[in-house]
């Protein structure tokens, strides 16, 4: 098992209120927290207390086949200013780790700065020592967050 937590942070050009409303709104969700792979079939219930359920399946490119979920659950849900969640990842119906994530919204010039901090525990590591496992999550939240400023843009 491997323990660690991640912080990443990016200014958007965009009011607390519709970065918030990014995490929450069904309709702005799906276009930007999406699941790797094809036939995606999602359960949203932006309320604490409820969450979403994602489950996908990924095709790797020597073929191998995975069926991958996320079960989220959210534990606060601050408008303007915090999300609160977390998750479990399953591959193959093993859950290979589980995540509390506090998403923190500042008002700054001109829009808003967001912290993600995630700890996370990973049940089954991917290498004896965790750090792949790390790297890949850390790296996927990055390249999520960098879609975020656009999809808000527009």
């Amino acid at each position: 098992m491997r323990h660690d937590t991640i912080v990443v942070t990016r200014h958007v050009d965009a009011a607390p209120d519709r970065v918030f409303a990014a995490f929450t709104d069904p309709e702005i969700l799906k276009r930007w927290m999406k699941a790797p792979g094809a036939g995606a079939t999602r359960a949203f219930d932006p309320r604490v207390g409820s969450g979403d359920l994602l489950t996908a399946v990924f095709t790797h490119p020597d073929g191998r086949v995975e069926r991958v979920a996320s079960a989220t659950r959210y534990i606060e849900l601050r408008p303007g200013q915090r999300v609160v969640y977390q998750y479990a990842s399953s591959i193959d119906d093993v859950t290979r780790w589980t995540s509390l994530v506090t998403v923190e919204l500042s008002p700054a010039d001109e829009g808003t700065d967001l912290t993600w901090t995630e700890q996370v525990a990973f049940l089954v590591p991917t290498d004896p020592t965790g750090q792949v496992d790390i790297d890949h999550l850390a790296g996927a939240i990055r390249l999520r967050l960098n879609g975020l400023p656009a999809l808000l843009a527009g």
